[in-house]
């Protein structure tokens, strides 16, 4: 084996090293990161999409025979539940876990107080919010009717303003948790339009998203502003745009979680009377 010339590894060296001060300088760099994980948020959406139409193609047996439409629905739900369990892991991490938010002898505000990672991670949620809000105006109102686009824009401003101005981080974190009902949303999708809308998969999973919605998205909700409560005085120094966004995003977003956890009661409700209706059948003919 033929020993590499000098010349040629103090070239790789100084490429190295020009590519690391590259990353560390400007994609990395702190007026850069917002940017860069955006765009890091929206080229992960592309990949994510293209890995899901591939891993459907080769394992998904019903996938073949889906319409043009419905592979666009599929693999647009395997970017939503990607990014859900991304967010989902970040937020519980900076709520309840990281000493960011939670650490009374750190220097500062709660509310003014971020990271480089909590900071990047808002941005790879802002570029899927970018991707999939694009996603839906352009195949609107198939993939979702106007509450769908007015979630992803009050959504996408909030996350928006909290990363560039590194305010209220932690109140979005909490509202981003929310997300972690999407996959299970998405399994219910799945499952119904792989045929398996009777079975008892799609009966567990609509109890586990019951719960889940109650839990992440009505009890929470609840919770964030009583936390905002109890830190009024730091909530008031915010930006008059910032304050006015902590207390309406939410809102607006709470009304839209009640109205779809009344249809979700309602959806449980449908499907455990249709799995109760045969046994009754059978019990008559008896």
């Amino acid at each position: 084996m033929e020993a590499v010339p000098k010349h040629t590894t103090m070239a790789i060296k100084s490429y190295t090293n020009q590519a690391h001060m590259l990353v560390k300088n400007y994609l990395l760099a702190d007026p850069f990161v917002p940017y860069t994980s955006i765009l890091g948020g929206i080229l992960a959406c592309k990949v994510v999409y293209d890995l899901t139409d591939l891993f459907s193609c080769v394992y998904i047996k019903t996938y073949p025979s889906l319409t043009k439409f419905q592979r666009v629905d599929w693999n647009n739900r395997g970017i939503s539940t990607t990014h859900a369990i991304f967010i989902s892991a970040m937020s519980l991490y900076f709520v309840f876990w990281s000493d960011l938010f939670s650490d009374p002898q750190l220097s500062g505000l709660i509310v003014f107080r971020s990271s480089t990672l909590s900071t990047s991670g808002l941005g790879v949620s802002l570029g899927y919010f970018f991707s999939d809000l694009a996603m839906t105006l352009w195949q609107y109102p198939a993939l979702g009717g106007m509450e769908y686009v007015i979630h992803h824009i009050l959504s996408g401003i909030a996350v928006a303003y909290s990363m560039f101005t590194r305010e209220a981080q932690l109140y979005t974190y909490m509202v981003l948790i929310s997300e972690v009902t999407t996959p299970e949303i998405h399994l219910r999708w799945y499952l119904d339009t792989a045929g398996m809308k009777q079975s008892i998969a799609y009966l567990i999973n609509g109890i586990i998203i019951f719960i889940g919605w109650l839990i992440a998205r009505v009890l929470l909700f609840g919770y964030m502003f009583y936390h905002v409560f109890l830190h009024y005085d730091q909530v008031i120094k915010m930006h008059t745009f910032g304050f006015i966004l902590v207390f309406g995003v939410p809102s607006a977003l709470g009304i839209l979680n009640m109205m779809w956890f009344g249809k979700i009661i309602k959806g449980l409700m449908k499907t455990i009377a249709k799995r109760r209706s045969p046994t009754k059948e059978v019990e008559g003919e008896h």
